[in-house]
């Protein structure tokens, strides 16, 4: 091997250059076209045909995709090196605050930190040859008031240090639809913006109209797009969204692509959401493929308008799914539902059938939420037709859905809502039954455990769930940052987010004979306690065991630390990590990795 292997190309390391090819940053523009705009990537026209989320980006290529998005910066080294191995870009999202986790765009300290932080990533990753674009911030704007310029103020300050640092890449920012003045505001005191991303859903067909009718003079892309969310459609008497099947939303992705994505002047293309599976509002309500991987027939539709061919075997679609009778039921009463389905191609298809709690969350903001049990035993009898259902003895809104799967990974989904009647409530103790070890952070991405339950002085906590400098294990640990000299601060790994004890949740960690993690300071001799089962009998839905290490002194090397679980009742964990510390007179910073239940 020859030394020049040694040297950094832009972001690639060695490690990275051997898992993806040492090329130079490609060079992106946007360029006034006629009366509208056009993204130029190395002089050839790019139009963005992508999505966001955690599915296959192998699948994304094969289909006719060729770029995908992220939130926030974290662990993108691996991120747009698979980019790079499959012929992908990625839009590299820098994640701003927002007032609901405690963020001020009026403290300057904050905003301070903030900026220095996404100077870092830019830095960082300016010169990879998958980048395309810098995605400032996503819906930071919400619960602000319209006419305050700080946030936008902020966002320029940003994007000017892109375009300062790196000529050779577009800077967008992204905001939840465009009223209340938005895009008035993005054109006056964001200058150094070249694209504004629209995360739009119910009101997608008609940006484009409603665009121009704003004030719009910059290229626009769509930044989310699917089915209307649960906060645009109507309601039945318990609060609960009925729900589009999937052959339905396919019809709603069509829509918006052809309406404000395609043959649009002012559009540069597109992000559909959510690439892979969430739970957010049900199991299935944004997720275009299942948990399997299968997809769903949203993603044969994209495919089609991506590549301007249908895909060789179609997913099944769906005619109908019927509830024969009332929708609201007694408890252990029997139910029937009817379902009509077809399949193009004549694939035999299996169909799986759950009945599942409806928790009737509006959410609104994306945040990840607590997977609701299930009700196997529900389940009298079924075929491909239909089920005979009897409701659980316990009060409340349920969700039965139809799963259906043909033999070449193309899936459909449906659900209809039902109400048991009653006040019975299920056990407080009715938490999912976790299989160990149980990790609750090895890499970057989704845990079964939010560290959402920020304490004391929040507004001085910084967590990197992604940091890629020196992990234990694997490519990244959590880098935690307390800036404040005084008072305390800790986050609580929480299920579900943001629950401190009102909410049914948790998981059963039964089995479990200690709770395991290792920690390191930055420079040595950092004070920091850990804990987990914070949450008292005083409230419904408590912790059924706690433990704790005191202010454990770390070193600036890694150290496992252990909590030994022998004799608890750990059949309900609701807050399953604790980080909590007091500065002394200096910001603290320290590391974790590998927290898991042994």
């Amino acid at each position: 091997m020859k030394n020049t292997t040694m040297m950094r190309c832009g972001a690639l390391t060695i490690i990275s250059m051997l898992a993806a090819s040492c090329a130079p940053a490609a060079t992106v523009k946007v360029t006034k076209v006629g009366d509208g705009w056009q993204l130029l990537r190395d002089g050839a026209p790019y139009f963005i045909k992508g999505a966001g989320g955690d599915g296959s980006k192998q699948l994304l290529k094969d289909l006719g995709g060729n770029s995908f998005r992220t939130w926030g910066a974290d662990g993108s080294n691996a991120k747009l090196d698979e980019a790079q191995k499959l012929g992908l870009t990625m839009t590299l999202g820098i994640w701003l605050g927002h007032k609901e986790h405690g963020f001020d765009y009026n403290n300057a300290a904050q905003v301070a930190g903030q900026l220095e932080d996404a100077k870092k990533a830019i830095d960082k990753y300016k010169d990879h040859p998958a980048l395309l674009m810098w995605g400032i911030g996503n819906e930071m704007e919400m619960g602000f008031p319209d006419g305050d310029p700080a946030v936008w103020k902020a966002v320029e300050d940003i994007a000017a240090y892109a375009k300062k640092v790196d000529p050779n890449h577009p800077t967008m920012t992204v905001i939840a639809e465009i009223g209340g003045g938005k895009v008035e505001m993005i054109n006056k005191y964001c200058p150094s913006i070249d694209v504004i991303g629209i995360n739009s859903y119910g009101g997608g067909p008609s940006i484009a109209e409603r665009y121009k009718k704003a004030g719009g003079v910059k290229p626009y892309a769509i930044t989310e797009f699917g089915p209307p969310g649960t906060w645009e459609v109507g309601k039945n008497a318990w609060n609960a969204s009925p729900e589009l099947t999937s052959t339905e939303k396919a019809l709603r992705y069509r829509e918006i692509y052809e309406k404000a994505i395609a043959n649009q002047p002012m559009s540069i293309g597109s992000y559909a959401f959510a690439w892979g599976n969430k739970q957010e509002a049900t199991a299935t309500w944004f997720g275009l493929m299942l948990p399997d991987g299968s997809r769903l027939g949203p993603v044969d539709t994209l495919s089609e308008l991506w590549t301007g061919k249908p895909v060789a075997n179609r997913a099944p679609a769906i005619r109908s799914l019927k509830l024969e009778g009332a929708e609201k039921v007694q408890p252990e009463s029997t139910v029937r539902v009817a379902l009509d389905v077809a399949d193009t191609e004549n694939d035999p298809l299996k169909v799986e059938w759950i009945l599942q709690h409806d928790p009737v969350r509006n959410n609104t903001g994306g945040a990840t939420e607590e997977v609701p049990p299930t009700y196997p035993e529900a389940i009298v009898k079924s075929d491909a037709r239909g089920a005979e259902i009897k409701m659980p003895k316990y009060g409340g809104g349920y969700r039965v859905f139809a799963f259906i799967h043909d033999n070449h990974g193309g899936a459909a989904v449906a659900n209809v809502p039902l109400f048991v009647e009653g006040n019975a409530v299920a056990p407080a103790g009715s938490a999912r039954r976790a299989q160990l070890p149980f990790t609750l952070y090895a890499e970057a991405g989704d845990a079964p455990y939010i560290p959402s339950g920020y304490m004391g002085n929040a507004a001085a906590i910084k967590m990197d769930m992604g940091w890629e400098t020196n992990p234990h294990s694997g490519k990244t640990s959590i880098k935690v940052d307390y800036s404040a000299k005084d008072n305390w601060g800790g986050v609580v790994w929480q299920s579900p987010a943001n629950d401190w004890g009102s909410a049914p949740g948790g998981w059963d960690l039964t089995g479990a004979k200690k709770l395991t993690f290792w920690a390191r300071g930055d420079k040595g001799g950092e004070v920091v306690s850990f804990s987990f089962g914070i949450i008292g009998k005083d409230k419904p839905f408590f912790d059924t065991a706690s433990n704790q290490l005191e202010k454990v002194r770390l070193t600036d090397e890694w150290s496992q630390y252990t909590m030994y679980l022998k004799g608890q009742d750990l059949s309900r964990i609701k807050s399953g990590f604790v980080w909590n510390l007091g500065a002394n007179g200096a910001p603290v910073t320290f590391y974790l990795d590998d927290i898991r239940y042994e």
